[in-house]
């Protein structure tokens, strides 16, 4: 829809959304992790949006440090606007603009929970890696 999520909506994908990082702890230490790495769109979207950017610029972007008050602070804004203003957004790719209220309350919930100060934003995924291993 276009219209912002709603309260009651927030609280159920929290619930979702923990329930999920407790499967995950069961199996992966993530309390211990010393630096919290996020890649891909939803990071690196936070990142610019954290960064005030007015268009995407993955040279600001990549190795980028965002506290997890920002990353809370942005998860909240985008949770409070409407698709029309997500998408007019310079640094939002169009394929984000459906999902990006939800996956940075995701990326919220994971520093939350791993106890993150900061997430750093990069613009390197495990493709990288994987051509980097092979190499």
């Amino acid at each position: 829809t276009s219209a912002p999520p709603t309260p009651g909506s927030i609280v159920e994908a929290i619930s979702d959304i923990d329930e999920a990082i407790a499967v995950a702890a069961k199996a992966v230490p993530i309390t211990k992790a010393k630096t919290l790495i996020a890649v891909a769109g939803t990071a690196t979207t936070v990142a610019a949006a954290a960064l005030n950017l007015d268009n995407y610029d993955r040279y600001a972007i990549h190795l980028s440090r965002i506290s997890a008050e920002k990353t809370l602070a942005v998860a909240k804004r985008f949770q409070g606007m409407e698709r029309s203003e997500i998408e007019k957004l310079g640094y939002m790719h169009t394929g984000r603009v459906d999902v990006i209220a939800a996956g940075s309350l995701v990326l919220s919930q994971i520093m939350l929970a791993t106890g993150a100060k900061e997430f750093v934003a990069s613009e390197s995924d495990i493709l990288d890696g994987m051509a980097w291993s092979i190499s």
